[in-house]
């Protein structure tokens, strides 16, 4: 009985012993088989993170020589560089032509605007806390200058002018970098406007000087410390404001009749809240001499007379005209026989301009007779 309960416990010891064994080869096994798994897992991430870093400094290399190549290019390669620009939004103004648009921001506080960004570009995100700011600066293109296509599509032969005339030397030229002509080698604008509300993706200005349909390239907020300078000095030409202004404008006594009718139709598609307020504005823009220098000095050469209501605003009146004003002419008409045109918001304003039609018109004062509602391509006169 002894012998064979040893046998037993032998056997049990010798099975136990064997399990163990084929246990620990099993695991070690498995371990041997993660272990390298591991490592072939670190030697492809290492790999991958090697190729990334070698990608990321070569794009660095790439980006870095194609800066300095733009930052310093040759003198003679300057028309094929092409910088990576395009508006981010459009002006909608209450002026819907180039003539009575005004030459510089914040003369006439009740020109309204808005600012509409491309909501694809430009996520309504990137305007949270531009309502904390008063007025931003706006960069923009000139769209409407008459050598525009020119300029960028051949700018060799787009005859771009050194001088240009100034509206207060009385027509005379000055360098086209002192001043803030339109016509320039790359056709850009600086100007500033109150931040009148921010909405989703789009900014209500006032006290614009863009016209209706203005491409804009960025805005960026008005911050006085820096952008305003106390010790700022100007030529004393720029200073002459009396040049411009006009002493009062008066308003026919049909006028406010006529406006009411108009403002019918006006309602819905207004900036404005009244009849009042629309004449306000009218008022602020023809408190400024709005005609260009050449009409100035020959109120009786220009295209908007009696006969000639009906031109196409938009194209004739420009705020800067480099064409040479006749010193002598044949023939005189009385300031009173020439009758203006204003279009602000979709209205055609008549006014005439009372005098000798000289350039200096500060003891003048100019007449608004009548107003039209402009509807697609023609004129329902009232």
């Amino acid at each position: 009985m002894d012998d064979s309960h040893g046998v037993y416990q032998w056997l049990t010891t010798a099975f136990t012993l064997a399990v163990a064994t084929i246990s620990v080869y099993i695991l070690k096994k498995k371990w041997t088989d993660m272990e390298s798994k591991v490592r072939g897992l670190e030697r492809s991430l290492k790999s991958s993170l090697e190729k990334s870093t070698a990608e990321r400094q070569g794009r660095i290399r790439a980006q870095q020589a194609l800066r300095k190549a733009l930052l310093q290019p040759k003198s003679d390669n300057l028309e094929t560089i092409c910088y990576p620009m395009s508006p981010i939004g459009i002006i909608h103004s209450c002026f819907s032509t180039r003539n009575g648009t005004p030459r510089q921001p914040l003369l006439v506080p009740l020109a309204r605007a808005c600012l509409a960004f491309d909501p694809k570009r430009v996520p309504p995100a990137s305007l949270e806390g531009l309502e904390n700011y008063s007025h931003c600066w706006i960069i923009y293109v000139f769209h409407l200058n008459t050598d525009l296509e020119k300029l960028w599509k051949e700018p060799s032969k787009s005859k771009f002018k050194a001088k240009v005339r100034v509206p207060r030397l009385k027509g005379g030229r000055m360098g086209v970098f002192a001043t803030r002509s339109p016509h320039r080698p790359s056709p850009i604008g600086l100007t500033v406007a109150k931040v009148e509300a921010v909405q989703g993706h789009m900014v209500l200005l006032s006290g614009m000087d863009l016209v209706d349909g203005t491409p804009v390239l960025d805005i960026k907020p008005y911050i006085p410390y820096c952008d305003s300078i106390k010790e700022a000095a100007v030529p004393e030409w720029i200073m002459t404001d009396g040049l411009l202004v006009v002493n009062s404008v008066s308003f026919s006594k049909v006028f406010t009749s006529k406006l009411a009718e108009c403002w019918e139709l006006l309602e819905r598609h207004t900036f404005y809240s009244s009849p009042d307020e629309i004449q306000r504005l009218i008022e602020q823009v023809l408190l400024w001499d709005i005609r260009s220098s050449s009409q100035r000095n020959n109120p009786h050469k220009s295209q908007f007379s009696l006969v000639n209501k009906h031109a196409d605003y938009s194209t004739s009146m420009q705020i800067y005209q480099d064409e040479a004003a006749s010193e002598h002419s044949s023939e005189q008409a009385a300031p009173t026989d020439i009758v203006y045109h204003l279009i602000l918001e979709g209205l055609d304003i008549s006014y005439e301009i009372d005098g000798n039609g000289c350039p200096t018109i500060v003891n003048q004062r100019g007449s608004v007779t009548s107003c039209g509602y402009i509807l697609k391509d023609y004129i329902v006169r009232n």
